[in-house]
C-alpha cells in the first residue's frame, strides 16, 4: 500500500497487531489509547499464498469477535519469524511457515486496504513486553520456547546493533564440548534451555516434554535432574551475557516455557544466585533482582507488532535469532 493511499485513513482508529507463528496467529486489537480491545488465536497456513490468507482472516475474524468494521483498521502490523526487511516487509527463509520469499506487507496490505509493517517476531515480542511491563529505559526480552532468542528496547524504541543482531544470545557458545547445534556450533545458550534441544536430549514421548523433564527431576530421575539442571544453568547464562553486554535494568522473560510458571524462574533465579556465590562483582549485579516472567500465554509479542504497526520503520534486516 502506498504512502497516497493511507493519506486517506483518517478517521480510523484501531491498531492490528498479529504474532504469526508455525502453528498459530495470536491476533489483537488496539484502541487509541493503548488498550488491547479483542484477541483471538487462528492457525497459520502453510505457505506463501496461505500466511497472506491467514492474516487476512485473522484480521477478519478480530473484527466479527471484537465488534469493529474492518474500514476501521488505521494500520496492520506482523511479528514473524525469518529474516525480515523492516522497511519493504519482505520475509525471507521462514521454514517453519513454508515461506522462501514472501512480499508480505504488500501482499496483506493490499488486501486489507490499510498500512501493514512487519518485524521479526522476537523483536516486536521485546517491544511488547517493555510497553506491557512500563519498563523505561533499557530492557531486555530473552524468548525460552523451542529455540532461545532475545532483543533489547531502549527507551521505547528496538535498539538493533549494527546488523540486527543486538542481544541475540542463543547462539552463543558457552561449552565448546557441548550438543551440537543446529547452527553447526557446539554448547550453544539453546542447546541447554530450548524447549526442542531439551526435548532432543530427553527423547521421551510427550505432548510438553520439558515440564515432563521437571515433574521427572521432582521425582529423583538422574536424567532429569541434569537436564534440569542445564535448563537452568542456560537461562542464567542468557541473562548473564545479556546484562553483561548491555548493561539493560531489566531482562524479561517470556516464550512457551513460561508455561512452567514459578518453577523456572525460581530456578533460573536461583542458578544465578549460585553463578555470583564466588564472585562479589557478580554479586553486586543482583541479577537474581533483575528478571521478570511474564505470563504464559502473554500478548507481548502481538501488542509490539501493533505498535510497530503504528510507525514506519527504518530499511534494514533483522535475523531470525
Amino acid at each position: 500500500m502506498t504512502d497516497a493511499d493511507a493519506a486517506g485513513l483518517d478517521g480510523r482508529s484501531i491498531r492490528v497487531g498479529l504474532d504469526v507463528g508455525g502453528t498459530k496467529i495470536d491476533a489483537v486489537a488496539v484502541s487509541p489509547d493503548g488498550q488491547i480491545v479483542g484477541r483471538l488465536r487462528r492457525p497459520t497456513g502453510w505457505g506463501e499464498d496461505a500466511v497472506v490468507d491467514s492474516v487476512v482472516e485473522a484480521v477478519a475474524a478480530l473484527a466479527r469477535e471484537a465488534g469493529f468494521a474492518p474500514s476501521d483498521v488505521v494500520s496492520a502490523g506482523i511479528g514473524i519469524p525469518g529474516l525480515v526487511d523492516s522497511g519493504t516487509g519482505r520475509v525471507l527463509h521462514a521454514v517453519n511457515l513454508g515461506v522462501e520469499t514472501l512480499d508480505l506487507a504488500d501482499r496483506a496490505g493490499d488486501r486489507l486496504g490499510a498500512p501493514v509493517h512487519v518485524e521479526n517476531d522476537v523483536k516486536a515480542a521485546a517491544l511488547g513486553a517493555a510497553m506491557l511491563r512500563g519498563a523505561g529505559g533499557s530492557m531486555a526480552y530473552l524468548n525460552l520456547g523451542t529455540g532461545v532468542a532475545a532483543g533489547i528496547v531502549v527507551d521505547g524504541r528496538i535498539w538493533r546493533g549494527a546488523r540486527g543482531t543486538a542481544g541475540e544470545v542463543g547462539h552463543l557458545s558457552v561449552d565448546p564440548n557441548g550438543r551440537a547445534c543446529g547452527c553447526g556450533q557446539r554448547g550453544c545458550i539453546e542447546t541447554f534451555c530450548g524447549g526442542g534441544a531439551l526435548a532432543r536430549a530427553w527423547g521421551r514421548p510427550g505432548a510438553l516434554p520439558v515440564r515432563d523433564i521437571l515433574d521427572a527431576a521432582d521425582a529423583g530421575d538422574p536424567e532429569a535432574v541434569a537436564l534440569r539442571a542445564d535448563l537452568f544453568h542456560g537461562a542464567a547464562a542468557a541473562v548473564r551475557v545479556l546484562v553483561l553486554s548491555a548493561d539493560v535494568e531489566r531482562v524479561v522473560i517470556g516464550g512457551g516455557l513460561t508455561a512452567l510458571g514459578e518453577r523456572l524462574e525460581r530456578g533460573i533465579r536461583s542458578a544465578l544466585l549460585a553463578g555470583a556465590g564466588s564472585s562479589a562483582f557478580m554479586r553486586s549485579l543482583h541479577l537474581d533482582e533483575r528478571i521478570d516472567l511474564l505470563p504464559a500465554g502473554s500478548p507481548a509479542a502481538a501488542f509490539g507488532a501493533a505498535l510497530i504497526g503504528a510507525s514506519v520503520p527504518s530499511k534494514e534486516i533483522v535475523s531470525h535469532g
